[in-house]
């Protein structure tokens, strides 16, 4: 492996919201390209990489509000399903092998999600795209991420988002809100951030977990983190780990 890689396996956590880059339609091609081929560089390095995506860009839950949570949670899930296959059909063009694995069988288009097969796609050096979250209502795809890391025993979870770390307070409201380049699991928990999950994070706090949260504005991010740049806020249980 290259030896700029600090991490051999990694998790990248995705959101619809950056698929879609801000705009008006379900996917930026361009974008995704772009995050795609940033990916592949981390794979001829070496890298062990693997996706979970949301599908805010799609469907979330919560704008169901008349419906059964359930089932509107059951709509969520299928949006990542199509996010995934998005993400597969660009791999595909530019030279990317990869297999799209979903929590919810849908045999015809993916394959289910079996951890001893998902670390077997990794150790060849596939990409693997998780998909449907964990196949459960009430659980957020950053609570999948975090439950797919531990199963594939991966080195750090990537948390790709529209923020570019943890701040004091949110940047959009307070002008003087400064971000945090580490924080510990129970801070979260304790002053309420809304960053991450908190099912997530007490999960990772429970299975010592480190997550790395940055902005995806610039996909070059993710290799920076990949090669251990400073860059976002890293989540753990002690400030500087």
């Amino acid at each position: 492996m290259n030896s700029t890689a600090k991490y051999k396996r990694v998790l990248i956590k995705l959101s619809g919201e950056a698929l879609s880059a801000g705009n008006d339609g379900i996917l930026d091609y361009n974008f995704m390209e772009k995050t795609c081929g940033v990916i592949k560089r981390c794979v001829d390095m070496g890298v062990q990489v693997s996706i979970v995506v949301g599908g805010g860009n799609i469907w979330r839950g919560r704008q169901g509000v008349n419906m059964d949570r359930t089932r509107a949670d059951h709509m969520g899930m299928l949006a990542t399903a199509i996010n995934c296959l998005a993400l597969q059909d660009m791999f595909e063009k530019i030279g990317v092998h990869s297999r799209v694995m979903t929590a919810i069988e849908m045999k015809q288009i993916a394959e289910p999600y079996i951890r001893n097969k998902a670390v077997t796609h990794l150790e060849e050096g596939k990409v693997v795209i998780f998909g449907c979250g964990i196949g459960s209502p009430f659980f957020s795809t950053d609570t999948a991420a975090v439950l797919r890391a531990a199963e594939i025993n991966a080195d750090i979870v990537l948390l790709a988002k529209n923020v570019d770390g943890v701040y004091t307070a949110d940047p959009k409201l307070d002008p003087s809100a400064e971000k945090i380049s580490s924080i510990e699991y129970i801070e979260i928990l304790k002053k309420g951030l809304k960053v991450l999950d908190f099912t997530a994070t007490s999960f990772s706090m429970e299975n010592h977990i480190p997550i790395l949260l940055f902005g995806l504005d610039d996909p070059e991010n993710i290799i920076r983190a990949v090669n251990g740049e400073e860059i976002g806020t890293i989540v753990s249980e002690h400030c500087g780990n």
